[in-house]
């Protein structure tokens, strides 16, 4: 998950892709979404209807979890019948204004403060802030240690203005620069400016998804080879590897306030936030108060993470376990 053009992105060229037929052919289909509890309650409990809830979904796991777990509940615990909508995270903004996506739940606010002026502060905005997701993230540079152990100086950026340093790092496309890997060019990231405004000795190579991201860390570090690359916290990546975040300059509000192209400081910490559209609280107030009231930790969100990137489990089973784990948790956003 993850700034404009970031795990998170300023830029508006994403487009809406068209909403999937069902839920399962993203692979989300919630296993609680064909349960007996389900069909019990449909259109039962107070506050349920029979609109389709259309969720967001980004292009990253955290986003696909926590849609998992909201469409496994408002299906079971509801009874409404739930559809995922593959977006980017860009694009969600007009469409949940005009109601034609629910809700989205993973929001990074270091790349969307004009989203928010343009839908959520603006009085003929129809978009709703419901409230914070729980998980704190932070977008970073990343290296493995033993780069660091090796070359002490690369621990931060300073070390990647030396080009004998940032060489190590190149690769057949980058030439002589040390290669800086991204992940999926909607992702909210200011990295191309920041290596440009600090003059550092590397080149912005887009790996084109979250996945192609840890397949690339994967295979670096069987070899013990260097690798940068953009991640983000919360992430099991970092239960995983041995990694180290490359200190950049120290994040202001004056240097965000350059993005995209004078940005040439750290990413900030980031309180994720839920969005809706207003219209839900109206058509289907069940379902608008379980999401706004959605709220789980850091520890959370990476349990999940973990069963689906390290130990193979699909991200329905994932959000299914985590359900049947933490009833307590969950039940709270019913009351």
């Amino acid at each position: 998950m993850i700034i404009n053009n970031v795990r998170p992105s300023v830029s508006r060229r994403g487009r809406l892709v068209r909403v999937l037929a069902a839920t399962a052919a993203l692979g989300l289909v919630a296993a609680a979404c064909g349960s007996d509890a389900g069909s019990d309650s449909g259109g039962s409990v107070e506050g349920a209807s029979d609109e389709v809830i259309k969720l967001a979904v980004n292009p990253w796991n955290g986003s696909a979890v926590n849609v998992a777990v909201a469409s496994q509940l408002i299906s079971s615990e509801i009874g409404q019948t739930v559809e995922v909508v593959e977006v980017d995270e860009n694009a969600q903004w007009a469409a949940i204004n005009t109601a034609d996506l629910s809700a989205s739940l993973e929001v990074w606010p270091s790349g969307h403060a004009q989203n928010v002026v343009d839908f959520i502060d603006n009085a003929d905005g129809n978009v709703v802030n419901a409230g914070l997701l729980g998980p704190v993230g932070k977008i970073g540079w990343y290296i493995p240690t033993y780069m660091v152990d090796q070359h002490p100086e690369l621990a931060t950026w300073e070390g990647f203005k030396d080009p004998e340093l940032a060489k190590l790092f190149a690769t057949a496309e980058t030439g002589d620069k040390g290669q800086f890997l991204g992940g999926d060019p909607s992702f909210v990231q200011f990295d191309e400016a920041i290596i440009a405004n600090l003059g550092l000795e590397l080149e912005v190579v887009y790996a084109g998804s979250e996945e192609a991201i840890l397949a690339a860390l994967d295979s670096a570090i069987s070899r013990e080879e260097p690798i940068l690359i953009y991640l983000w916290t919360p992430h099991s990546a970092h239960n995983k590897y041995d990694l180290t975040e490359v200190k950049l300059p120290d994040y202001s509000d004056a240097c965000a306030a350059t993005a995209p192209d004078g940005v040439d400081c750290d990413y900030p910490a980031d309180n994720l936030f839920k969005i809706i559209s207003a219209d839900l609280t109206e058509s289907s107030p069940a379902v608008a108060s379980l999401l706004t009231k959605m709220n789980y930790t850091t520890a959370d969100q990476v349990e999940m993470l973990a069963s689906v990137e390290t130990d193979g489990m699909s991200v329905e089973d994932a959000a299914a376990s985590w359900i049947e784990a933490h009833p307590d948790t969950w039940k709270a956003w019913l009351s």
